[in-house]
């Protein structure tokens, strides 16, 4: 599901050349044309013109109900007139809307003879096909627009576009691409999106990406002003696994400004996180987070922490998981927050985040005061620092360092001559 771009835009080494359409043979069809057999024009018979001329009268003052009435009452002998008649009475009623079954029904009449003249003939084909889409009679709609083509020698994009949509709603999805590409190519030098929309859809549900992929290459340099193909072939070298085009094309689309979901600002940078530009992720969240694109919860704040933290702003990162700390009550995020302050060498806040880590019930509380006493130690409180490594060398998976570094705060404690 995306205004317009000075130049068309190609993705540096994202995009490959435009995919050609299929060549339409119109030498083909003109043959077919004049090799169908021209039938005679009739006319109805002088009883029934003067009532349909009435009709007509009434129809063109806008008194469609009037014209109804009286072609409704016509009893026309000829089979000519009844089809002709049937015409009729299918028109208004298809004009008056809401009353598509009833156009069908006399539209079958008018065109099972086969005996109306040929433009009315082929009009009420097409016709009939396309009330039968409306009433989703999908096959029914696909037999006479194949009839109309036949009959009349005559194909044009909007009709392949119908036979697609309506192979997509029989769920024929590998039907959908011949009409499609046909479509495409009877729209000539003025592009229209909706038969490559169908080849991508048939291409998506059948799971067949780098299909989708070529489809959206070619169809984002046609129209680089929809930012939905920008988004939408991102998205789609993700299905691929390409991510470096993804996230050029994704980096791209957001420097134009086509980027505005959620979703879509937390994919790229995720795509810049992995792609080795965790700074680049954080900046990016922080920045639509503080506008309130992206939601500022446990999870968005989580991923900025992390993105800061990867990016080596550690102090920033401390900040941010404290903010996440607040939000859940979560000994885990205590425990982040606090080994960060911890290493920004903020000694005192780390302390105290430490602290509620124990109190939430931590995991693995041997490290944590391990972390406790260096805390304690680089702030000259050597009495405190011993205390926390004897609970460290508690727990046997920190038992070997903490005895090392009760070593290391004995000696200290000793030479500055502080009582332990």
């Amino acid at each position: 599901m995306f205004k317009k771009l000075a130049t068309a835009v190609v993705i540096a080494s994202a995009v490959t050349a435009v995919q050609l359409p299929l060549s339409f043979d119109v030498q083909a069809a003109e043959a077919k044309q004049e090799k169908k057999k021209k039938r005679p024009t009739q006319l109805v018979g002088p009883s029934v013109g003067k009532k349909v001329q009435k009709a007509f009268e009434l129809y063109s003052m806008d008194d469609i109900d009037g014209a109804l009435v009286l072609l409704l009452d016509i009893e026309a002998k000829k089979d000519y007139d009844k089809a002709y008649v049937a015409r009729f009475i299918a028109v208004m009623y298809a004009t008056k809307g809401n009353q598509e079954e009833k156009a069908i029904s006399y539209l079958k009449q008018a065109v099972e003879p086969d005996i109306l003249n040929e433009v009315d003939h082929g009009e009420s084909l097409k016709l009939l096909a396309d009330l039968q889409m409306q009433t989703k009679k999908y096959k029914e709609a696909l037999a006479n627009y194949y009839a109309w083509m036949d009959f009349t020698g005559q194909e044009d994009s909007a009709t392949y576009v119908k036979i697609a949509q309506a192979y997509y709603e029989l769920r024929r999805l590998d039907k959908m691409i011949e009409p499609a590409d046909k479509a495409i190519a009877l729209f000539g030098d003025k592009p229209n999106q909706n038969p490559y929309i169908l080849k991508l859809t048939s291409y998506y549900e059948r799971k067949m990406y780098r299909d989708g992929v070529k489809v959206l290459e070619t169809v984002l340099q046609l129209f680089p002003e929809n930012k939905q193909w920008w988004t939408q072939l991102g998205m789609f070298y993700l299905l691929v696994e390409d991510y470096p085009k993804a996230l050029a094309t994704l980096d791209m689309a957001y420097k134009q400004g086509f980027l505005a979901k959620e979703s879509e600002l937390k994919t790229l940078a995720s795509l810049y996180q992995s792609n080795g530009m965790p700074y680049k992720a954080a900046v990016l969240l922080e920045k639509h987070i503080g506008s309130g694109d992206i939601k500022r919860d446990d999870q968005t704040l989580s991923s900025l922490a992390n993105a800061y933290h990867a990016a080596q702003h550690v102090g920033t990162a401390a900040d941010y998981y404290a903010e996440v700390a607040k939000l859940t009550n979560e000994a885990q995020h205590f425990r982040k927050a606090g080994m960060l302050l911890k290493q920004d060498e903020q000694f005192k806040k780390a302390i105290v985040t430490l602290n509620k880590a124990i109190q939430m019930g931590v995991k693995d509380k041997g490290r944590i005061y391990m972390s406790l006493a260096e805390a304690h130690f680089y702030l000259g409180q050597y009495k405190q620092a011993h205390v926390e490594i004897k609970r460290a060398m508690e727990d046997p998976k920190s038992r070997k360092a903490a005895r090392s570094w009760k070593s290391f705060i004995e000696d200290t404690a000793r030479r500055k001559n502080v009582a332990i």
